[in-house]
C-alpha cells in the first residue's frame, strides 16, 4: 500500500493526499477494467460531441428541445471527464493516489454537475410539454431569451450548491486513514474517513441530495402526468406513438438519477459505501454514454441531421 503521506498542524497529523481504491484491487482485472471503461469513455465522447456538432451546423436542429439536448450533452462530456481520465490512470497505476485539493475539486463539479443535471432534466420535461400540450404557443412561449434562463438557472444554483457542499466538506479534518473506498472522491466515502464531528456536513448533503432531487423529479412527474393526459386525447394513432416514443426514452434517463437516493441520502455506512460505487458507476459513465442515444439518436430530425451530413462530407468528394 501506498505510504500516508501527511503534514503536522498542532497535535494533529492531517491528511495531504488520498488513495483511490478503486472498483476493485485483483490486479489481473485492472487492465481489462482499463480497456472497458476506456471504450466507455470514447463512445460518450464520439455520441456527445457528435450531438453538439449536428445541433450547431444543422439549422433544423435550432429549436428549444434542441437547445436543452446541446446543454445535456455539454452536461455528459465535462461530468464523465471529471472522473474518467483519473480512474482510467488508476488502473494502470501502482500509486493510486489523488492529492487533496485536487479531491476537493473532483468533489466540487460532481456535485455540482449532479445538481445541475438534475434541474436540466426537468427543464426538458418542461419542454416537452409545452410542445405536446400548448404546441400552437410553443413558439412564442419558448423564445429564446426564456430558453437561455432555462439553461442559465441550472448551472447557476448547481454551482452555488456544489460549492456549498465542498465548503462543509472542506472544514472536515482527515487525520486517519487516507484510503477511499471509491473510484472517484465523493461525500459519502470522504465523510467515513473524517476524524472530525460530521453532522453539519451528513445533514447539510442529506437536505441537499433529497430537496433538489425530490423538487426535479416532482417537476418531471407533473409535466408527464399533462403530457399523457394530452397524449391520450390525440385522435391521430401516429401522434400517439411518437409522442409516447419521445417521451418514453426521457423517463428511461430519469430513472438512472433515482439511484441517487440510494448514495446521498442515507447514512454512509461501510456497507452502503460500498453499494454506492456500483450505483456511481450507472450514472458516472453509462447515464453520459447513453444519453444521446435515448434523447437524440432515435430522433427523426437528428438522424436526418446526420445523413445530411455524411452526404454533404463524405458522398460528395
Amino acid at each position: 500500500m501506498v505510504a500516508l503521506k501527511k503534514t503536522v498542524r498542532g497535535n494533529s497529523t492531517l491528511v495531504t493526499e488520498f488513495v483511490l481504491l478503486g472498483l476493485t484491487d485483483r490486479p489481473e482485472l485492472q487492465p481489462i477494467l482499463f480497456a472497458l471503461f476506456l471504450v466507455i469513455y470514447l463512445i460518450t465522447l464520439g455520441g456527445n460531441l457528435g450531438m453538439l456538432v449536428l445541433i450547431r451546423i444543422d439549422p433544423c436542429l435550432h429549436t428549444p428541445m434542441y437547445f436543452f439536448l446541446a446543454s445535456l450533452s455539454c452536461l455528459d462530456l465535462c461530468y464523465s471527464t471529471n472522473v474518467t481520465p483519473k480512474m482510467l490512470v488508476n488502473f494502470l497505476s501502482v500509486k493510486k493516489t489523488i492529492s487533496y485539493a485536487a479531491c476537493l475539486v473532483q468533489c466540487y463539479f460532481f456535485i455540482a454537475m449532479v445538481i445541475t443535471e438534475y434541474y436540466m432534466l426537468a427543464v426538458m420535461a418542461y419542454d416537452r410539454y409545452m410542445a405536446i400540450c400548448n404546441p400552437l404557443l410553443y413558439s412564442s412561449k419558448m423564445s429564446k431569451g426564456l430558453c437561455i434562463h432555462l439553461i442559465a438557472g441550472p448551472y447557476a444554483y448547481g454551482f452555488l450548491s456544489g460549492l456549498m457542499e465542498t465548503m462543509w466538506t472542506y472544514c472536515l479534518t482527515f487525520c486517519g486513514s487516507n484510503i477511499i473506498n471509491h473510484f472517484c472522491c465523493a461525500d459519502p466515502p470522504l465523510i467515513r474517513l473524517a476524524c472530525s464531528d460530521t453532522f453539519l456536513k451528513e445533514t447539510s448533503m442529506f437536505v441537499v441530495a433529497g430537496f433538489n432531487l425530490s423538487n426535479s423529479l416532482l417537476i418531471i412527474l407533473i409535466s408527464y402526468i399533462f403530457i399523457l393526459i394530452a397524449i391520450l386525447r390525440m385522435r391521430s394513432a401516429e401522434g400517439r406513438h411518437e409522442a409516447f416514443s419521445t417521451c418514453g426514452f426521457y423517463l428511461v434517463a430519469v430513472t438512472f438519477y433515482g439511484t441517487l437516493f440510494c448514495m446521498y441520502v442515507r447514512p454512509p455506512m461501510e456497507k452502503s459505501v460500498e453499494q454506492s460505487k456500483i450505483i456511481a458507476v450507472f450514472y458516472t459513465f453509462v447515464s453520459p454514454m447513453l444519453n444521446p442515444n435515448i434523447y437524440s439518436l432515435r430522433n427523426k430530425d437528428v438522424k436526418q441531421a446526420f445523413w445530411k451530413l455524411i452526404r454533404r462530407n463524405v458522398l460528395s468528394k
